[in-house]
């Protein structure tokens, strides 16, 4: 997804939720942007990476310059699971 929306713009925002470190969530948001950070280390310069509360909607109400775009992505991706991945990290 983030090649995609790379290739659209040459440019991404990366939105990392801040919620509490727990069994669902074993990182800290620290933690979370080192991961990204390490994975995309021949990207930079090409993102952004920005903590935000945890928000559960994005409502909008008139043009504000920026669109809101879904990308389809195929369905291998679509059926990863952090939960099956924490699991086989024996995490939470």
């Amino acid at each position: 997804m983030f090649e995609e929306a790379l290739k659209k713009t040459g440019q991404v925002a990366i939105m990392v939720r801040q919620m509490p470190k727990d069994d669902n969530n074993p990182f800290t948001i620290i933690e979370t942007e080192r991961l990204i950070m390490r994975k995309l280390q021949n990207y930079i310069g090409k993102f952004t990476i920005v903590w935000v509360p945890n928000i559960v909607d994005i409502s909008y109400g008139r043009d504000v310059g920026y669109t809101i775009s879904k990308i389809e992505l195929p369905e291998d991706i679509q059926a990863i699971s952090a939960t099956k991945i924490r699991k086989e990290m024996g995490i939470g």
